[in-house]
């Protein structure tokens, strides 16, 4: 009998940005890292600096590469970088830069409850929950026939909802489970993959 191989997937959120900070519906938008931020991206290197990582994954925002860019200091041996934008952040359509706050002002807490939360709810130009979810579906494929392919250790570089919807696959959680979830800005998540 032939004896698998485990590869392993680690999976982690930007640091705070500034939109964070303040409460601004970012999605596609740029916005820098705060200081803060940048200290949670060094925490989550330093909880991977003992792990072997062959290839890496980001998004094409710059809170992800900057982040990824702390992590990969101790990874000389990650030869690799690959941008994918199917785990980049939910995108928030025509509420992009805007405040929470303002929304919740002028349209209420129960719209806000229902765009910020509902699965399969978004706003004009925007996605929802389970959009986000298609598209980090095909992103997960991909990578298993990736890292099944080349034998490697994988590193993502991701955002909050996307790494909603990334849990909620390979959990095998409910809708419920996923929009309950937070996700930190100073950690990692684990997954092994069998080859």
């Amino acid at each position: 009998m032939v004896k698998k191989e485990v590869f392993k997937i680690y999976v982690f959120r930007h640091g705070q940005t500034i939109y964070n900070k303040n409460g601004i519906f970012t999605g596609w938008k740029n916005s820098n890292l705060t200081p803060l931020g940048i200290k949670q991206a060094r925490i989550i290197a330093k909880k991977l600096k003992n792990k072997q990582i062959d290839v890496a994954f980001y998004t094409r925002l710059s809170r992800s590469k900057d982040t990824l860019k702390e992590v990969l200091k101790y990874h000389p041996e990650c030869k690799k970088k690959i941008k994918d934008d199917r785990m980049i952040e939910r995108s928030y359509g025509i509420l992009e830069g805007t405040s929470h706050e303002d929304f919740i002002k002028n349209t209420g807490q129960k719209e806000y409850t229902a765009i910020h939360r509902g699965f399969s709810s978004k706003v004009s130009g925007g996605e929802s929950f389970s959009d986000v979810e298609k598209r980090v579906k095909s992103f997960i494929k991909d990578l298993k026939k990736f890292i099944k392919k080349n034998k490697v250790n994988v590193v993502i570089s991701a955002h909050g909802n996307s790494i909603r919807l990334f849990r909620k696959i390979m959990e095998q959680a409910s809708q419920k489970q996923a929009i309950g979830w937070e996700i930190p800005y100073d950690n990692y998540f684990e997954y092994s993959i069998s080859v």
